[in-house]
Parts: C-alpha cells; structure tokens; sequence
C-alpha cells in the first residue's frame, strides 16, 4: 500500500543486519533494553498476565495435581516429559537444587544475548527473565521494533513441586513463524549452560553483559557455545 515506506523498511532492515551487537554500543543498548522491559512488565501485571502467549497458566491447568501427590519426582518428571513428548514444543524436568542457582541469578542478571546457530552464522535473541518465565526476542526485531517487538519464544518455569517433590517442570510456547522446535531446545539448552553451570568463566558472561555491558563481547557467547558443543545444536541438522 505505500511502497515508498516498505522500501525504508527492507533499507532499515538491511542495515540493522549489518550493525552486529558490537563492543561500543553495548551499554547504550543494554540500558534501552532495561526500560522497554520495564514498561512491558508493567503492562503485563496490569492486565494480569506476566507477557507470555497463554495468560495466567497454571501448573493445575496441565496436570491433575491430585492425582500425583502420591508419585516421587522422577515419576512426575516421566509423565511430564511423555506428556509433551508427542506435542510440537519443548519440555524440561529440572532438580530443584539446579533451579534455585538458575533463579537466583536471573534475579540479579535479568538478561542476557543468547545466539542461536544458523546455516550461515549465528542469529542473536535476547532473553529477559520475568519471575519464573524466559521471554526471547530476536535482537533484529528488537532493534526494529524497541518495545513492541513480540516474544517469539517463552520458557514456563512451575516451582509448584519444586519443595515437596524435588523437580521444577518447564515447557514452552513459540511463535513458529520464527521458532522452531529444534531452535527452541537448543536456546533453552543455552539457559542452563550461561545460568546454571557450575564454570565462573563461563556465568561470569551474563554478569557482564548485565553490570559491565561496555566490557561484553557478543563473540565471546559463539565461543562459549562451540566449546559446550551446542554451537551446531540449532542450525538443521544438528544434533
């Protein structure tokens, strides 16, 4: 309808693709991300919902909890992970002593640049923790579109059984426009190695891109991820 507008945009568009998250601006983009976060928090707690596709999700409203109160926290985690195993999303069973370090450290490093392996190179999500879910934006729509850019991608964490069973069960909604199944997991595998590894050099990352942002490097996440072995886990084919 206005060509001349679309031709601004695929302009616009082509150079963001060009200007890779780089050394200078790292701390201007980082404080600009902080604000448009907070704005979209608060727009989700005053219609009630924390951001996420499905509004007010419950553990209860996927699983009868009545029915396992009597089962251990490895046979929950079984029924859980077959439950979503025939379903087009991804799913986690995690030990709680795992998630209280992950949440601990979302708490003072809020966000963080994941990079999700491509057939040529890499594409760069920023995921920012709201409570007990993980929202991704890629960083090309975030440049474009500042705080109307759409989570693609959001991890349900619920610590229900976390005290009395041991496990805290994830799952997840994603735009598949834009998300894959396989680039889900492989973005939600990158959760546990940037927050809960137990490797100072490697967590000491996610301190930096939230405290010292002038100091992050986006390639030092590439390297990080090639030496895990999760560098060719989301681009097809990968395992």
């Amino acid at each position: 309808a206005k060509p001349q507008e679309y031709k601004e945009r695929l302009e616009k568009r082509h150079e963001t693709k060009k200007d890779v998250l780089g050394h200078s601006k790292q701390a201007e983009f980082v404080r600009v991300m902080e604000q448009e976060f907070e704005q979209r928090d608060k727009m989700a707690a005053g219609d009630g919902a924390s951001g996420g596709f499905t509004k007010n999700k419950t553990l209860g409203s996927i699983l009868n909890l009545e029915m396992i109160k009597d089962k251990t926290g490895e046979e929950i985690a079984q029924l859980w992970m077959q439950y979503y195993s025939t379903k087009d999303t991804i799913s986690a069973a995690i030990p709680s002593q795992i998630y209280e370090v992950i949440l601990g450290r979302s708490k003072s490093c809020p966000m963080f640049l994941f990079a999700l392996p491509q057939k040529e190179g890499y594409e760069f999500f920023v995921g920012q923790w709201s409570r007990h879910e993980l929202h991704f934006s890629s960083l090309i729509n975030i440049q474009m579109l500042g705080e109307n850019a759409p989570s693609q991608l959001i991890l349900y964490h619920y610590p229900d059984l976390k005290e009395e069973k041991g496990v805290v069960l994830m799952t997840a909604e994603m735009d598949p426009k834009f998300i894959t199944v396989h680039q889900a997991q492989c973005l939600a595998n990158q959760v546990q190695l940037f927050y809960g590894t137990q490797r100072q050099e490697t967590y000491r990352l996610v301190e930096t891109f939230n405290h010292h942002p002038e100091d992050f490097k986006h390639m030092s996440v590439i390297a990080e991820l090639e030496q895990s072995g999760l560098g060719s886990a989301g681009a097809p084919g990968g395992s």
